[in-house]
């Protein structure tokens, strides 16, 4: 009774319910643009997990939103959501630094220093002679993980600023000679499955529930 006179009000009409739409809405469109990450990375567990919430909390607020459609606010929150929603969803992806790229780099000088390098860093190389209109030079191809974008290029533009490199999304790699990843306190941490520890931290909250129903059977 409290909660239906509460709804009726001007304040939850005009400030309460814009306010959760907008939050909805921004939780559903983050969860559409990781779950199309992880469908791209190939991540087959988890991208439908992400898909099935998305999806619940589309239909939750398009349901509240037209049981009240004479209220112009709620279909502003509703947009602002959304593109509230795609930004955080590119944040997140970014922050979470998910799988290989490909790194390729074509020098127009001599591309000796650079070489040398990023094979002192660690980074694993195939490099192959290019011949350009202007000039001779190398082409450089390196698998790195995600993280380590930003120190590959700074190597680059500080040993040869003028090359040409692209980079490419991978969607497996096998095999290789990679770089380990450092932590802020530069020491080495233990490589990890990442799509394993996704996993894990998804169904943290019910371990406990398994351990109980195993020792119970």
């Amino acid at each position: 009774m409290v909660f239906e006179q509460m709804i009726q009000t001007p304040i939850f009409n005009w400030v309460i319910m814009p306010i959760l739409i907008i939050l909805s809405r921004i939780f559903d469109v983050s969860f559409g643009t990781l779950r199309v990450i992880f469908t791209a990375k190939g991540y087959k567990k988890l991208a439908p997990i992400i898909g099935f919430f998305e999806v619940l909390i589309w239909i939750i607020v398009v349901r509240q939103i037209f049981t009240e459609v004479t209220n112009p606010l709620w279909f502003v929150a509703y947009a602002a959501g959304f593109g509230l929603g795609t930004y955080l969803g590119i944040v997140i992806s970014e922050k979470l630094s998910m799988g290989e790229v490909m790194i390729r780099v074509i020098t127009i000088k001599n591309a000796e220093k650079l070489i040398k390098e990023l094979q002192n860093k660690g980074f694993g190389l195939t490099v192959t002679d290019s011949d350009g209109r202007y000039s001779k030079g190398k082409i450089i191809f390196s698998v790195i993980h995600t993280k380590q974008i930003e120190e590959y290029i700074s190597i680059i533009k500080n040993n040869n600023p003028n090359a040409f490199f692209t980079i490419e999304d991978i969607k497996k790699v096998e095999k290789g000679h990679f770089k380990k990843t450092r932590n802020k306190k530069n020491k080495k941490i233990k490589k990890i499955n990442l799509k394993d520890h996704l996993l894990k931290q998804t169904y943290r909250p019910i371990i406990p529930l398994i351990s109980v129903f195993r020792k119970i059977k």
